[in-house]
């Protein structure tokens, strides 16, 4: 974690408006909980609210990628963006969503790692879109080659949301849910 303490404290039941409540009830109906993310944004209800409403397009089944290669992506993001608590949520996400803790260590050494083609570009598409904000002509090609214009789409739409909730965890210090362990090589992050 960057910051060993949070800047914007979560928020606990007992201090919501019903406003911040209001905001936070679909995730709690969710199956992870309202998590420690969710009651730092909760300072900001509206904004907290359509958050939620883009971030559900990106996780649910409206984006074509498939979970593990979405899963992909946002591991990445969160790998670059050096945000541990991304990095960690989604560890957990990911392996759910069939990928393997060895392919999990693969996503922090990058493209080269020994991956097939399909998720090697993927990588590759988050490092360029990470660090340039572009994917590069051969980059889409390459990308066309295994996936539809509208899954080319959501790599994009994907790791610009998981760059943002990276920047946002990062700036506001938003710390580890209860029973959560930061990966130790992630440690500053």
């Amino acid at each position: 974690m960057r910051l060993s303490a949070p800047r914007v404290p979560p928020l606990k039941d007992a201090d919501l408006t019903p406003d911040q409540a209001e905001a936070l009830q679909p995730v709690r109906n969710g199956t992870m909980g309202v998590l420690n993310i969710f009651r730092t944004l909760a300072h900001a209800p509206k904004a907290l609210t359509r958050f939620n409403d883009w971030g559900g397009y990106i996780l649910s089944r409206r984006n074509d990628l498939p979970a593990r290669e979405r899963e992909i992506l946002i591991l990445r993001v969160g790998y670059l963006c050096k945000s541990g608590y991304e990095f960690t949520q989604h560890t957990r996400i990911g392996l759910q969503s069939g990928l393997t803790d060895a392919e999990i260590e693969q996503i922090k050494r990058g493209a080269d790692a020994g991956w097939s083609p399909a998720d090697a570009v993927l990588v590759k598409a988050a490092d360029e879109l990470v660090g340039d904000h572009f994917i590069t002509d051969a980059t889409w090609a390459e990308l066309g080659r295994h996936y539809s214009d509208k899954q080319r789409m959501d790599v994009v739409f994907t790791v610009g949301q998981y760059t943002q909730v990276s920047m946002i965890l990062n700036s506001f210090g938003v710390q580890l849910d209860e029973g959560q362990t930061l990966d130790p090589e992630l440690k500053g992050y």
